[in-house]
């Protein structure tokens, strides 16, 4: 019983990953779920909520990947194998959360004239194919828990997960990164609900790249410390640490 439920968790997660990227990309794409507001609810109401739903995937993304908080979870009975899963399961969730409940704003605070439209609707399909890209290079099945989980269903033992310094990883320390921030930044037509989407998940995708440069140094000791020393975290960034830091 205790195998068929690792099953049946493992295969459960993949599907619902697969069903949260199918609502995830007409989302970003600016395709709302629900046309109209919840009854009651004005502009200046709305965009808290907004704002509340967006913090609500950025925060658990990050908690969960904090090297203290999965001591903890393993130590209180979740096995190592599916430690990625449930990273995934809570992540889809808060994502599916804030794209169904998400409370649209019409009023158009910016919009792209053409042909700049055209070359912004491209930018966001090319974030797309960024985002697969660099996840392939780390292992897309590391990032939703298919990796681990596999090697338990052949019964085999975890590997252990390497850093390789490759490809685009050569010139920058967060791609994946820049990818997603590509995804919100690039819409032809920015309503005022985007905008609070933006302002959120850029935030977010800073302080994300910081804790992540802070939890691979946990991991990898001297190696990553580096590798910080010699690749930005992104183009451009003289100071700060998201810079080369020496």
């Amino acid at each position: 019983m205790r195998r068929a439920a690792g099953i049946f968790a493992g295969v459960g997660t993949h599907l619902l990953f697969a069903i949260t990227v199918w609502f995830l990309f007409w989302f970003l794409k600016g395709v709302p779920v629900r046309a109209e507001r919840w009854s009651g609810v004005g502009v200046e109401s709305a965009l808290v909520i907004d704002a509340l739903l967006a913090t609500l995937f950025a925060v658990p993304h990050s908690f969960l990947l904090l090297p203290a908080v999965r001591r903890r979870i393993l130590a209180a009975g979740v096995p190592a194998p599916f430690y990625g899963c449930l990273f995934c399961v809570a992540t889809c969730l808060a994502l599916l959360v804030t794209i169904l409940a998400w409370q649209p704003v019409e009023a158009v605070a910016w919009r792209w004239p053409a042909p700049l439209d055209t070359v912004v609707a491209w930018a966001f399909v090319a974030s797309w194919l960024g985002l697969f890209y660099s996840l392939q290079l780390t292992g897309l099945g590391w990032q939703t828990g298919a990796t681990p989980w596999w090697h338990w269903f052949r019964r085999l033992p975890v590997p252990r997960r390497a850093f390789v310094e490759r490809g685009v990883y050569r010139f920058l320390r967060h791609p994946v990164y820049l990818a997603f921030l590509g995804l919100v930044w690039f819409v032809p037509v920015v309503t005022v609900d985007r905008v609070v989407l933006i302002a959120c998940w850029t935030a977010y995708i800073y302080v994300g790249s910081v804790l992540k440069d802070r939890r691979l140094a946990h991991y990898l000791g001297d190696e990553y410390r580096a590798y910080q020393a010699r690749v930005p975290g992104y183009p451009g960034m003289p100071l700060g640490p998201l810079a080369r830091v020496p």
